[in-house]
């Protein structure tokens, strides 16, 4: 399979515009072979180069074939000659990305939430592409994640493309926003009145995308998820809030919410039993400030955005995790418990 722009020009006799035309692509077709067929563990020998130049209308022989890898050798490309009993032949000994490499990045969109099952095989389908057809194998590769659902907005690139631009020219945007109905299909917020905010931030969480922006109306840090936004419009008016964001930090923002759902910004004091360590640390990070009872048990001091999500959370460690302090959370933790009891009485 040759590149988008090989029309082939099969030079006939006496016809020595065509054979010259084709001549001056000779170095580019080498290249898109080696690129292609061959990997360390795949080479194309001399003839099989000789012969593919040949179908594409290009003449060679063998001594120009040695010429020409020694200037893409010179030019910078890692061509490498194996010889063995078998077989002797030149390959492409490195690239851009290693295979590993891309094997990751192909479990990364697989496993990616927010983008679409034929947008997940159209991107991995341009990540083979930078291997050869042998190494693409490898990468056709089937990845489980549990509750991973995929999104079925196609127009979320378009989306994302969009705030990305405003926040780089510093502009506000206006949007409408969604939320599923029990018809199981996306509804607009407010009627479909837009909103308007100042875009800062995208993080990735938990496989969604969100926008964490400033709103005006509230004066406060708001975030929305990206595949329920539509319509985004980037606005002639420049971003305001900006001193919300100067010692933003995105890793901090998202430790304090339990879902991305927000909350009320109360510092807590949780204890855990010594067994939660990990998942203490998984949740909060090595920074977090956290001191040890003699028994090994331990509690953290951190900022949270006080939500059902949070309680929740606590609540799937039974009685190994608890709300020190302030009491006002800590009694609206107990309600909130107390109200789950009540649906089972």
């Amino acid at each position: 399979m040759y590149p988008p722009f090989y029309y082939p020009v099969y030079p006939v006799k006496g016809d020595t515009m065509s054979k010259s035309i084709n001549q001056k692509l000779k170095l580019i077709y080498l290249l898109h072979f080696l690129e292609q067929y061959t990997d360390e563990n795949h080479a194309l020998s001399t003839q099989e180069l000789i012969q593919k130049l040949e179908d594409a209308g290009i003449g060679a022989e063998r001594k120009s074939i040695y010429d020409d890898m020694q200037r893409l050798v010179d030019y910078g490309y890692d061509i490498l000659q194996s010889k063995s009993k078998d077989k002797n032949g030149y390959y492409l000994a490195s690239r851009d990305f290693e295979l590993a490499e891309l094997k990751l990045l192909v479990d990364a969109v697989q496993s990616s939430k927010f983008i679409t099952r034929k947008k997940s095989r159209e991107l991995i389908s341009k990540l083979e592409k930078l291997v050869s057809v042998h190494q693409a194998k490898e990468l056709q590769r089937t990845v489980y994640v549990a509750d991973r659902v995929k999104t079925m907005n196609e127009s979320i690139y378009y989306t994302i493309d969009a705030i990305h631009r405003a926040m780089n020219e510093n502009n506000r945007i206006s949007f409408q926003y969604s939320e599923w109905g029990t018809d199981k299909k996306l509804h607009l917020r407010k009627n479909g009145e837009r909103y308007e905010v100042s875009p800062y931030q995208l993080i990735w969480n938990d496989s969604n995308y969100y926008l964490v922006a400033f709103d005006e109306g509230s004066g406060a840090l708001r975030h929305y998820r990206v595949d329920k936004m539509s319509s985004v419009v980037q606005l002639a008016s420049p971003r305001e809030g900006g001193e919300q964001f100067h010692d933003f930090n995105p890793a901090v923002y998202s430790g304090k919410t339990f879902g991305m759902f927000g909350g009320q910004e109360t510092k807590v004091t949780i204890w855990f039993d010594k067994i939660l360590i990990g998942v203490v640390m998984d949740r909060f990070g090595s920074d977090v400030d956290l001191r040890v009872y003699e028994d090994g048990s331990f509690y953290i001091i951190t900022t949270i955005q006080i939500s059902p999500q949070f309680f929740g959370w606590i609540a799937g460690f039974g009685n190994r995790a608890k709300i020190l302090s302030p009491q006002p959370v800590a009694r609206d933790y107990g309600l909130f418990l107390q109200e789950i009891l009540e649906l089972y009485e």
